[in-house]
């Protein structure tokens, strides 16, 4: 009787890529009143307000705060919709929006 040859298959192992996550952070500065903070968090974010109090104690008192995590294009979106907030209207001098910058995760 003949034996038949099999050669062993190996199988190819598939790895799902993960996309690489982005943060938005919030940068301080002194031309935002900490209820401007609080409302655009709120408004864009959809933060509760005690969190948004909470990042804005923490970007007066760090100098920054990780506001959003997620996916690049909507990091982006994000950090799009901060600087097109506008001027905080309690400030006499606020002349426009907050500054945020993408930093990778």
């Amino acid at each position: 009787m003949e034996q038949s040859r099999t050669t062993p298959t190996t199988k190819k192992e598939r790895r799902t890529k993960l996309l690489p996550l982005w943060n938005v952070v919030l940068l301080d500065d002194n031309d935002h009143s900490y209820d401007y903070v609080i409302e655009m968090l709120q408004d864009i974010f959809g933060h509760s307000r005690i969190k948004a109090f909470r990042m804005a104690v923490e970007v007066d008192t760090a100098g920054r705060v990780i506001v959003y995590t997620g996916l690049l294009e909507h990091a982006e979106m994000k950090r799009d919709q901060i600087h097109a907030y506008g001027a905080d209207y309690r400030i006499s001098w606020s002349e426009g929006s907050m500054n945020a910058v993408l930093e990778t995760g």
